[in-house]
């Protein structure tokens, strides 16, 4: 997130605050699509991520008001809703165990293959479903999103240290797993 963008959501934050109800308008309208996608990386299913958003923003509206630092909007949001799809994903594992009939959604494989590159893409895409949620994670907010190495611990609550282990043995597990395709 550049700075002009923080400042912007900074001022926006404080006019809500204020009492200007449309600053909120705007703040969700810049802040949804993120916020859906960012929840999608967890849930891997678009339907649930649009409810963790929706719940996501009543806790923002009910909670902005206890914001410290209005620079950091960006990075309280994504980790409410990191936060709301992770409470989710456990209650859903909780319920898949007492049911013990659950079955996984198959993601759409209908993208032409145009070459190599989209082969290796597919490969990376699957070894990076196979990874921990929260090296996962980090991929993402680290080369997706460009969040720096303290946002995304701020996000996840993790230490910065915990953030760079976490993306090299992200990287380290792609890297081996793309060896044995060769």
């Amino acid at each position: 997130m550049t700075k002009p963008d923080k400042i912007v959501d900074a001022l926006l934050v404080v006019s809500f605050k204020t009492g200007n109800k449309k600053a909120m308008d705007l703040l969700v309208r810049r802040w949804n699509d993120k916020v859906c996608v960012h929840a999608y990386g967890y849930v891997k299913n678009w339907a649930w991520a649009k409810d963790i958003t929706q719940e996501t923003w009543s806790i923002v509206l009910a909670k902005v008001h206890f914001l410290r630092d209005n620079h950091q909007f960006g990075s309280w949001v994504m980790t409410i809703a990191s936060r709301k799809a992770i409470d989710g994903l456990k209650r859903q594992q909780k319920q898949r165990k007492l049911a013990n009939d659950w079955s996984y959604e198959q993601r759409d494989t209908t993208t032409s293959d145009v070459g190599g590159k989209a082969k290796k893409l597919r490969r990376i895409q699957a070894v990076m479903d196979q990874l921990p949620i929260d090296q996962r994670l980090v991929l993402k907010l680290f080369y997706l999103e460009e969040y720096s190495l303290k946002e995304i611990s701020e996000i996840t609550g993790a230490t910065v240290s915990t953030v760079k282990t976490r993306l090299f043995r992200a990287r380290e597990k792609i890297k081996e797993e793309l060896k044995k395709t060769k």
